[in-house]
This record gives structure tokens, sequence and C-alpha cells, in this order.
């Protein structure tokens, strides 16, 4: 299902890339409008076989069907790269053009471009804007769908000539009966946060963004990092309690091999490698810096708070992930 969501919005992404590109096909290479075309026809193709064969386990041809599968993976993670470094680049315009007169950023473009007029190149429709601005907004969701097929891919490369004791199932169902209210409260408490968290984004964005005066996004600095310490505290001390919770809890260790278990608890690592970092960074910089304002100890206990809540919520999840069924 989520596959399925990702790439409804890369197939809207490539038809706005093409539809972006057909305005000023003269002075571009064909390759740019024939690339979003491929790349709709191959998450078409990808997400009907993964939605047929996602759970089967082949036991012929083993070789081929490897090779193949892991083609598949390694043009996931090159689409992956390629999205990465276009949106990286747009970025790096938009902040270019902010910074430059509008002469000299007129010329690097047309030095970058095939035709002599610059001015042909130039999006200046409304329709044109539309498809420009919409494509690199659904970037994101290009990003993560070419990252949820390729853990879908390797998943199902380990599974060939797997063989699985189909006795060792066992039927969970899941009761809320003693934590039923717990659990509706929950799930309102979380899309409260959701959608508190999307409103303080497109505040802090609209005042920063918009406004010239610096006590303005000074007050939009302070809101963001407020409401996020609050999130991450909340979130730090749920997770530490989950884990003492498990604690208490008698289960045994699942410590079988687990392709999928394995991938999931990699992935998970990785992840919380690139926000480490980005705090570690952020934490050096702050301390470096001077003088050291309001703003930059909110920064500074929201770097600190970051790190701890990656670290309380990955070994929650992970204990979690080997316990046995009940």
């Amino acid at each position: 299902g989520g596959l399925i969501l990702f790439a409804i919005f890369s197939l809207v992404m490539d038809v706005f890339k093409i539809g972006y590109y057909s305005s000023f096909y003269s002075c571009l290479s064909a390759i740019k409008i024939i690339y979003p075309i491929v790349q709709a026809i191959f998450v078409v193709v990808q997400t009907y076989f993964l939605w047929v064969s996602a759970k089967d386990c082949i036991h012929v041809h083993l070789n081929v069907t490897r090779c193949g599968l892991m083609l598949t993976l390694t043009t996931n993670l090159a689409v992956w790269m390629s999205a990465v470094t276009d949106e990286s680049v747009h970025k790096a315009h938009s902040k270019l053009k902010k910074n430059m007169t509008e002469e000299i950023f007129r010329w690097l473009l047309k030095v970058g471009m095939r035709s002599s007029s610059v001015e042909e190149c130039n999006c200046k429709s409304q329709i044109c804007q539309i498809f420009k601005n919409g494509y690199f907004w659904l970037y994101p969701f290009n990003i993560e769908y070419s990252l949820f097929a390729s853990a879908m891919v390797y998943v199902m490369w380990k599974n060939v000539g797997r063989f699985i004791d189909h006795h060792s199932h066992h039927i969970q169902r899941l009761k809320f009966s003693l934590f039923r209210r717990t659990f509706f409260v929950g799930i309102m408490l979380g899309l409260i946060i959701l959608v508190s968290g999307l409103g303080v984004l497109i505040l802090y964005e609209v005042q920063v963004n918009s406004s010239t005066e610096s006590s303005k996004k000074s007050q939009a600095l302070t809101m963001y990092y407020i409401f996020n310490i609050v999130c991450l505290s909340l979130m730090s001390l749920v997770c530490i309690g989950g884990s003492v919770i498990y604690r208490f809890d008698k289960r045994d260790m699942d410590r079988h091999k687990n392709p999928t278990r394995t991938l999931d608890v990699a992935l998970l690592m990785g992840a919380a490698l690139g926000q480490y970092a980005i705090s570690y960074y952020s934490i050096v910089a702050i301390v470096a810096s001077t003088p050291r304002d309001t703003i930059s100890a909110l920064n500074l206990t929201y770097a600190l708070l970051m790190i701890a809540q990656h670290t309380f919520q990955n070994v929650f999840i992970i204990e979690g992930l080997h316990r046995q069924p009940p």
C-alpha cells in the first residue's frame, strides 16, 4: 500500500516533468523529455511486479532471478541518487538566484544552454511555472519510492531459494481490551501533534521567507525550536517508558535469522547516522560561535535532544523487533 502511494506521486511528478521540459523542448536535449517517460514506465512495471511477487520464495532459475533482482535494486538506487542530486542542484540554484544580480544569473543560464538565446529557455508562462514548482515539491515522494522499492527487492533477493517452516507460524489476534482507551488516546495525540507540526512548519516558512524584520524571524525560530523540543522530550520519555515495560515482559528474544528484520535494523541505524551527523555538526557550530543568544541555546538543546530521541527510539524499536509473539 505504501509503495503504491509513493508510486502514484512519482507518476504525477513524471507528468509534471514532461510538461515542464516540453515547454521549451527546442533548446534542451531530447533525453530530458525521454527520461521521465522511461522512468514512469519503470515505476508502473516495477510496482505491478512487487505487488504480485513480493511474497514469493523462488526455487527455479536461482542465479538468473538473483541477477535480475540485484539489477532492479541498483537501478532504484541510481534513480534515488539522481533525484537527490536534482533536488540539491535546484535548491542551490534558488539560493544562487537570490544572492546574485539578474545579469550574472542569466549569463550562467546561457552557458548551460544549447541555444544561443536564453530567452526561449526561460520558463515564463504560468502553466510552466506550475509544472516546475510541482515536480520539485514531489521529489521527496520519488526518493521515498526508490528506497521503499529497494528494500522490498532486497528482501526478495534474500528469500530466493529460502525454505519456510509453515508449521512454525502462530496465528496472532491482537486484543486491546485492557488498553483500548489508551490505544485510542495515543492515536488522537499523534494526529494532534502531526497537525500542529504542519501548522508550525507552515508558519515558520512563511515568516522566515516573507518577513524582512529580524524580530519576526527570531520569533519564528523560537516558536519552531520550542515546539520541536517539546515533541522530542515527549518522544524520548515514551521510548524510555516502552523500554522499561519490555523489562517486565517475560517473552523470549527471537534470535533466528530473518532477512526482513535484519534489513529493518540496518535501515534504521543507517538513517539515524545522518541525523547524528547533522546534530553533531550543529553542536560544534553552536559551541564555536559567538555571541551566544537564546536562539543558540534552543538550537543546542534541540540538537542534543535529537541525538537522545533517536537513540532511545532505536533501542525501543530493535527490542520490539526481536520479541517473540505472545
